[in-house]
């Protein structure tokens, strides 16, 4: 079970994720929360710095699609219309089949997806139940729901007091360092 758990790599961000090596990789598709993840906890928009990473990642030739627990449904399609990113809400991670309809929207297998995510129990659990390559970030702000605050606790025993970039483990395609000097770009 625990095996489960571990995602292939642990950074403090989005914008920390080597995405060139990803698709050196043979990733083509990115899932990815929404919530603490793209953005704060129910913020409206996209930032500035989250829109130049997404101009990134479709630069390079990925297909994305947002896949999030908020049972918000105007929430979630207000904050990805106007990016014109394809999202699902109350997706009821980590159970499998928001995961496949996600799949099924990006034309992509298991294998050639990566799932982005700020929570063990629902983003990288579900990404390993299929297969796919998971990635866990640091929640970007600790403002959340209250339900998600109780399974942190939970989280930091499974985490052991690992920190992003010190995750390893015998699936790491490769290993990512991070500098976090103020005013970093993204990596890509």
């Amino acid at each position: 079970m625990l095996g489960s758990l571990r995602p292939h790599e642990y950074v403090t961000s989005i914008y920390h994720i080597h995405l060139e090596r990803l698709w050196e990789n043979g990733i083509r598709g990115i899932i990815t929360d929404l919530d603490n993840t793209l953005v704060e906890w129910n913020s409206p928009h996209a930032t500035e710095k989250l829109m130049a990473w997404l101009v990134q990642v479709e630069r390079l030739g990925f297909r994305i699609c947002i896949l999030s627990n908020n049972r918000d449904a105007l929430r979630v399609s207000n904050f990805a219309r106007p990016l014109n990113i394809p999202a699902l809400h109350k997706a009821g991670k980590p159970r499998k089949a928001s995961f496949y309809t996600a799949l099924s929207q990006l034309n992509t297998d298991a294998t050639a997806t990566a799932m982005i995510g700020d929570q063990l129990f629902t983003d990288i659990l579900g990404g390993n139940r299929l297969g796919m390559y998971t990635i866990l970030v640091e929640p970007i702000h600790p403002h959340e729901f209250i339900g998600t605050r109780l399974i942190r606790l939970a989280e930091r025993a499974v985490l052991c007091g690992k920190r992003p970039s010190a995750m390893q483990s015998e699936h790491f395609l490769f290993y990512v360092t991070v500098d976090d000097k103020e005013g970093e770009e993204f990596h890509s």
